[in-house]
């Protein structure tokens, strides 16, 4: 991905959607169902209803990019109760591919006050 990571908005659409759905129905959801603008350049995640497969739609200034994993095994999150369309960024995107829960992070430490 060509853009910078400090700047980049991702917003995840918290239902599931159909993995057949390729540029112009991606941009539908998002135009429509979220209320944001696909040519922003920012990057909009859709989520496959068995949590197997991501797709990210993306405006380079010259046409749309779609990224897709799908997870031979496994999902990307354990419970679509949970999901809700929001606005997050690109940390949580990258751990969102990895397989990592955020509700699953756990301190290694905690930091003690001296007196």
């Amino acid at each position: 991905m060509f853009f910078a990571e400090a700047r980049v908005r991702v917003f995840i659409y918290g239902q599931p959607v159909d993995a057949r759905k390729s540029y112009d129905g991606l941009y539908a959801l998002a135009r429509n169902e979220m209320k944001q603008d696909p040519l922003s350049g920012h990057l909009f995640c859709f989520i496959n209803r068995r949590a197997n497969q991501v797709k990210v739609l993306w405006w380079d200034r010259s046409g749309f990019c779609v990224w897709s994993k799908r997870l031979e095994q496994g999902r990307f999150f354990s419970d679509w109760s949970q999901i809700r369309s929001s606005e997050t960024d690109w940390t949580h995107l990258k751990l969102l591919l990895e397989g990592v829960e955020p509700k699953s992070f756990r301190k290694r430490f905690s930091r003690v006050p001296t007196a």
